[in-house]
């Protein structure tokens, strides 16, 4: 299956190792999906990896880290061209871009724990999933995921 994952997210996988996003982790290091990602997901990544979170705020060693890491795990993906299928507009500007990335790749889900994204769920051709209801939305049922798309 194809993810695109929010930067969110990707500071959950890889900065603070949340255990709710384990499967997904699991899902990702296995094979059984894949995440995209694009030049502007990136530098968006890029610049928040350098924000202060405390405990967690990483070096700058760290932060390349993370960046290189998160390249090696995902599928560059072109940065998208301007959507022939309408989107709706994300109240936050700066979120748009996975909503365009997630149509343009074709990705089965989007996963993010922002709100903005969230209530857009129900206007969009692909899922948009807290990282929490990976596990579940997508998970093995014999050789099919369950929730996942035929190929095509």
């Amino acid at each position: 299956m194809r993810l695109v994952l929010d930067t969110h997210v990707w500071l959950d996988l890889l900065i603070f190792r949340d255990p709710a996003v384990a499967p997904l982790a699991a899902a990702l290091a296995s094979g059984r999906a894949e995440a995209v990602v694009d030049a502007p997901a990136l530098e968006e990544f890029a610049r928040v990896l350098a924000y202060p979170f405390g405990r967690h705020t990483p070096d700058a060693a760290a932060q390349g880290a993370a960046l290189a890491r998160c390249r090696e795990m995902a599928t560059l993906y072109p940065t998208p061209p301007e959507p022939e299928t309408k989107l709706p507009v994300c109240r936050d500007p700066d979120d748009q871009k996975f909503l365009e990335l997630a149509l343009a790749a074709r990705a089965d889900a989007l996963l993010t724990k922002d709100r903005a994204l969230l209530v857009l769920r129900r206007r969009v051709p692909f899922r948009i999933l807290a990282p929490e209801a990976f596990e579940t939305a997508f998970a093995p049922a014999g050789s099919e995921l369950r929730g996942s798309r035929p190929p095509g």
